[in-house]
């Protein structure tokens, strides 16, 4: 359902009014719209250009879907594409908004439902005295919404790196594929979130330099804080991939060296078994030699078995092959 908001000199007056009022309401410089589209139709969108005058290419990005992070800036207005993220069980969902930004009016279009706007509209609330620095503060509220789903993503990637860590050196046997599978799992989301969530630094960075003539000087700050969120998302980020690489390169270590004990371990048995071949295969020449034909070269043959393949296993035990 389309959402609508209407604020007069800083103090909300209106919700839920047509989005045909907009233009009316937009006339007015004490005024401040705000309406969200959700999974908008071409027409929708044709007539919110009409109302607020949009361009074209802005609004054919607004159409399309999995466009980059940016911040695109046309003489009647700015238009902003940004994600929002959350993990939901296994899966990564990624969330495209599309913001139009004028002197008046902000214009939220989302993807699907699956981005909260009822959260933003909240913050929104918590707030009502900074109502009055118009649409920048409601974009900072956006904005700062986004932002901080995004911790929430890596926050739970995080745990579920660190529960590949101990899986990883849990005395478990096996072959553990399922690790190579989770980490391999676990980069393409990591990746994914990198190419369509991180870059919303570069877009608040931009606000930042347009600061004079987009953002209140009593803003800025706020700004500051969002962009230093960003910064630190994507070290975070950067850092889980590092960590994801490191479980996937122990991983196969790990497998190096367990193949390496198992070859020991045949090696050291193939060896002891090797002894009684010998003897046996030597005691059995049709040649005549020490104790032959008689029961002390059994007995002989027999002890020298059992002597060299005890020794064998203890050298073996000791070396730690078995």
């Amino acid at each position: 359902m389309d959402r609508t908001r209407l604020y007069r000199n800083g103090v909300l007056k209106a919700e839920g009014f047509p989005v045909a009022e907009v233009s009316d309401h937009v006339e007015d410089p004490a005024a401040v719209v705000w309406f969200d589209l959700c999974s908008p139709t071409p027409a929708d969108l044709e007539t919110i250009s009409e109302e607020l005058g949009l361009h074209r290419l802005a609004v054919e990005d607004a159409l399309q879907s999995r466009q980059r992070p940016k911040l695109d800036s046309y003489d009647s207005h700015l238009f902003i594409t940004v994600y929002g993220a959350r993990v939901e069980g296994e899966s990564l969902d990624l969330v495209e908004i599309s913001v139009f930004v004028t002197k008046n009016a902000l214009v939220t279009v989302r993807e699907n439902p699956g981005f909260d706007i009822d959260e933003v509209v909240r913050r929104w609330d918590a707030n009502p005295e900074m109502a009055r620095y118009g649409v920048p503060y409601l974009l900072h509220g956006l904005l700062d919404y986004v932002v901080d789903g995004y911790f929430e993503v890596l926050q739970a990637m995080d745990d579920r790196v660190e529960a590949l860590e101990d899986d990883l050196f849990a005395d478990v046997p096996g072959d553990r594929l399922h690790i190579q599978r989770l980490t391999f799992e676990m980069r393409k989301k990591l990746v994914r979130f990198r190419r369509l969530a991180v870059p919303v630094r570069e877009v608040v960075g931009s606000l930042l330099r347009r600061s004079v003539e987009v953002v209140d000087p009593a803003l800025t700050p706020y700004y500051q804080d969002v962009y230093d969120h960003t910064l630190r998302a994507a070290e975070w980020t950067d850092s889980l991939r590092e960590l994801v690489g490191n479980v996937r390169e122990a991983h196969i270590n790990q497998q190096g060296f367990r193949l390496n004990d198992i070859m020991k371990r045949i090696t050291s048995w193939a060896a002891i078994i090797a002894v009684p071949t010998m003897i046996t295969g030597f005691y059995g020449q049709n040649v005549p030699y020490p104790g032959f034909g008689q029961a002390v070269g059994f007995w002989f043959s027999t002890l020298a078995i059992v002597i060299a393949s005890a020794a064998l296993y203890t050298i073996f035990k000791r070396k730690g092959w078995l």
